[in-house]
């Protein structure tokens, strides 16, 4: 298949049938060696080790945003949890715990307050606010993840003194109507 040059050149008789055909073998040649030309043993190692590198690559970063899909999975679900089993808080009393190492409070009535003490309610943290959630609905929560529970009075409650100091202390009954 000539190009449309090397007719016009034929036709004009600047060039012959046979040198025409030649250069059309050559060209062809030319285009099956770069297709079929073998590619050099240590570019060929380059292009693997770059191929094993970018597919390393891939995985760690689909890893990557597959544990970022399943916090924000559990965070929803966390939230949902929340939602739906909060329970209306009322009151004038100023119940006050720790939060990290800020001390933090709610507004709860004495019924509210006596079971936050015995552990039936706890407290969780939802974005910037704190709710008040029953114990079966705390526990489906630890399955997911414990930060998200602030204060939990039912859990852990029976720990053996950490000091002398604390021993000393651990004789003396403290009123259960104390409000701190």
């Amino acid at each position: 298949m000539r190009n449309p040059l090397q007719d016009q050149l034929l036709k004009a008789g600047l060039v012959n049938k046979a040198k025409v055909n030649q250069v059309a073998r050559e060209q062809a040649k030319q285009k099956q060696g770069k297709q079929g030309a073998a590619v050099p043993r240590e570019q060929g190692v380059d292009v693997e080790r770059l191929k094993a590198e970018r597919g390393e690559r891939d995985r760690a970063l689909a890893a990557e945003r597959n544990a970022q899909a399943r916090a924000a999975e559990l965070r929803a679900q966390i939230r949902q949890i929340i939602d739906t089993h909060r329970v209306k808080r009322s009151g004038e009393i100023d119940y006050r715990f720790t939060d990290g190492k800020a001390i933090r409070s709610v507004l709860v009535n004495e019924a509210l307050r006596s079971q936050l003490a015995s552990g039936t309610l706890v407290i969780a943290r939802l974005d910037q606010g704190y709710e008040l959630i029953p114990r079966a609905a705390a526990e489906k929560i630890y399955e997911r993840d414990a930060g998200a529970i602030v204060l939990d009075h039912g859990r852990g409650g029976s720990e053996a003194p950490a000091s002398e100091d604390d021993a000393y202390y651990a004789r003396f009954q403290v009123p259960d109507d104390l409000i701190w």
